[in-house]
């Protein structure tokens, strides 16, 4: 498994991402999608990383400044041919280490609240993430779940 930060214009790579945004509209309505496209994810605020096994893309994920000290992971994808394989968990816990080595005492998500999202509910949860009100810009949406952990 070899970690990359950025390569985010690897065709693969944008072939996720864009299935990950038309999977999320296809669950939510548009005004609860919150996942963000290819130039929004290149900002000098958001560090991207994709995940490879035997050069091919595993999956995806992002970490957000939000504010000194907060980080928001953003974009987590696994590619269909990896799921049920850790990869989830893999990128979380990298994107826990980048966020622990720049300080950050907070670490806050947005997911969707649908059953679709479930596995990723119980994936978080299991890395000691709990329920939190909105943060950022964000603002109470029943399509959205809000977790946080205390780094």
């Amino acid at each position: 498994m070899k970690f990359k930060i950025g390569e985010l214009r690897h065709p693969e790579v944008v072939k996720l991402l864009q299935e990950h945004h038309q999977d999320m509209l296809s669950l939510s309505p548009p005004e609860s999608v919150h996942a963000l496209d290819l130039t929004a994810l290149e900002k000098a605020d958001i560090t991207f990383v994709s995940v490879w096994i035997d050069n091919r893309l595993a999956g995806v994920g992002a970490l957000k400044e939000l504010e000194n000290g907060h980080g928001e992971i953003k974009s987590m994808r696994t590619s269909k041919a990896f799921l049920r394989q850790g990869i989830a968990a893999n990128i979380l816990n990298f994107i826990i280490e980048q966020a622990t080595m720049r300080s950050y005492n907070r670490l806050s998500l947005e997911t969707g609240t649908m059953e679709a999202f479930k596995p990723a509910h119980k994936l978080y949860l299991s890395f000691g993430f709990t329920e939190c009100p909105p943060f950022g810009s964000y603002k109470v949406d029943p399509n959205s779940l809000f977790l946080t952990k205390v780094l």
